[in-house]
């Protein structure tokens, strides 16, 4: 079984809440089961420069408000687990915490740069993006994550199974129309 998991946050490279700490603990204790494990994130500051031996696998371009995406495949610091990271730097080369500008107030594009996390996870899982790795599973991890099983059901020839597990119920990501 090939699982990715799609989140916005990892421990120890962004953390923000209970979140990190499970999309650190959970794929690690999956692949120590035997279990072939890759998680996908956004290119957040922390996240580019603590992922190791980062190697470009594909460019793509314009999407969501960036001209240019580049992503990437790397190891995670403390687990060595692959790791694909979405370099996007228009909507996430941004110091601070990941979801709030420096007003406290939620990023105006939260809604693109959230919606591009979870379009690269179902054009993975579609295999027109890592010709050497496809999924069988998707399993999205809170608002940040919650458009990939929605872009997978789009595709109907795709058989990858998704799964959306809400860590905290009070942050929805709701956005106007």
């Amino acid at each position: 079984m090939r699982i990715l998991h799609v989140a916005a946050e990892v421990y120890p490279l962004v953390k923000t809440g209970g979140l990190a700490d499970v999309v650190a603990a959970l794929p690690a204790a999956l692949a120590d089961r035997g279990l072939d494990v890759r998680l996908l994130l956004p290119g957040m500051p922390a996240i580019l420069n603590g992922v190791s031996d980062l190697q470009r696998v594909i460019r793509l371009g314009p999407a969501f408000g960036a001209a240019v995406i580049t992503l990437c495949l790397g190891r995670l610091p403390d687990s060595g687990l692959p790791a694909y990271v979405i370099d996007a730097p228009f909507l996430y080369r941004r110091d601070g915490n990941p979801y709030l500008g420096p007003d406290g107030r939620d990023w105006s594009d939260n809604h693109r740069r959230f919606a591009l996390l979870g379009w690269i996870a179902a054009h993975l899982a579609g295999g027109d993006l890592d010709h050497d790795w496809q999924p069988t599973v998707v399993h999205a991890h809170d608002w940040h994550a919650g458009l990939a099983p929605t872009y997978v059901a789009q595709n109907p020839a795709l058989n990858t199974a998704t799964v959306f597990t809400i860590h905290n119920l009070a942050f929805r990501g709701l956005f106007p129309l």
